[in-house]
């Protein structure tokens, strides 16, 4: 097996009150097939993109009802050592690390700024089977803070990432990256636009063929289009909130316009 580098975004997946609605829904717009539910770890779901594991979806635990959102899981060779990392820079951990049979095991937290993130200890289930620009992939992440500073911080301290700047005074945003140039993701600043009750959160994106025609499909399933469609020089994209709330966007990386950003490094 080859171990992913360590903050390597590795999986999503995300509750959902009604699960069959979830499937319905997301089958249609990313073109999703799902297994069958596994009863012995919570009814938890899984998806697949041309056959492959592409995401997960399952009930909510007790007392989540109605709180769905998509959850992104990083890469760790050891679940216990990076949980322990996470409290010594801040974080806080809502799940303590525990095995999921012999498929890996998991730990949630929280980043100090109130990111909920994952972290999967990779066993028989090594993660994400698609590769980013197949259609219905997860493809893209981005942190989104009202305290930058505060995951600036935390995320290359409990991951080692290395960081580089957008060269753009009207926009925060930053890179994440592993080793010199890999981009692992992205990190923006919240801006006054986001309604004081949205909590910080991250951003999955998966792939479709079409934005325009995603963005149509969803809002007529009962999506809210939150910004786009837009195009930019890494694909045509909007983010949208799916009809039980979960924020999500869609990227079309096939369709690019316009020059690449100015990154400099942070040291």
């Amino acid at each position: 097996m080859a171990v992913k580098p360590e903050g390597t975004p590795i999986w999503a997946d995300a509750m959902f009150s009604d699960v069959e609605g979830a499937k319905s829904f997301y089958g249609d717009i990313l073109g999703w097939t799902f297994g069958e539910a596994s009863s012995e770890f919570g009814n938890y779901t899984q998806a697949y993109a041309d056959g492959r594991a592409a995401a997960a979806v399952v009930p909510p635990m007790p007392g989540q009802e109605g709180m769905s959102q998509w959850c992104l899981y990083f890469a760790s060779s050891d679940v216990a050592a990076t949980a322990a990392k996470i409290r010594e820079n801040g974080g806080e951990i809502l799940m303590e690390p525990m095995a999921v049979g012999d498929f890996g095991s998991m730990c949630l937290a929280r980043d100090p700024g109130g990111v909920v993130f994952g972290v999967w200890q990779a066993g028989t289930h090594e993660g994400f089977e698609t590769e980013p620009t197949e259609p219905g992939a997860f493809c893209w992440a981005e942190v989104f803070t009202r305290e930058p500073e505060k995951s600036d911080t935390f995320f290359p301290a409990v991951f080692g990432y290395g960081q580089r700047q957008m060269e753009d005074d009207t926009i925060d945003f930053r890179l994440y990256t592993l080793g010199k140039e890999t981009m692992a993701l992205g990190r923006m600043k919240m801006t006054d636009d986001f309604p004081p009750e949205v909590r910080p959160y991250i951003n999955v994106y998966f792939n479709v063929p079409d934005c325009d025609d995603a963005v149509a499909k969803a809002t007529k399933l009962g999506a809210v289009l939150r910004f786009g469609p837009m195009s930019s020089p890494f694909g045509r994209f909007a983010a949208l909130s799916d009809p039980q709330g979960a924020n999500f966007s869609v990227i079309d990386t096939g369709t690019i316009e316009g020059e690449m950003p100015k990154l400099s490094h942070v040291s």
